[in-house]
């Protein structure tokens, strides 16, 4: 776990990729549920971030 955070903090990109990953997934499942307006509400938003951070930590260093 502790490698998991020394590449957030090194800017390497298989952290920030599963990270930006998780918030695709995040966004999605938020799209997809019935039972709470308010995660519906921002799940376009969530996933949006998680694109645009997955496209722009695409170009950092292995």
């Amino acid at each position: 776990m502790s490698g998991f955070f020394r590449g957030l903090l090194r800017f390497r990109r298989g952290a920030w990729e599963m990270l930006a990953s998780v918030l695709i997934a995040l966004g999605v499942f938020m799209m997809m549920q019935s039972f709470w307006m308010v995660a519906f509400t921002y799940s376009f938003l969530v996933t949006l971030v998680g694109t645009v951070m997955f496209i722009i930590v695409s170009h950092f260093p292995e």
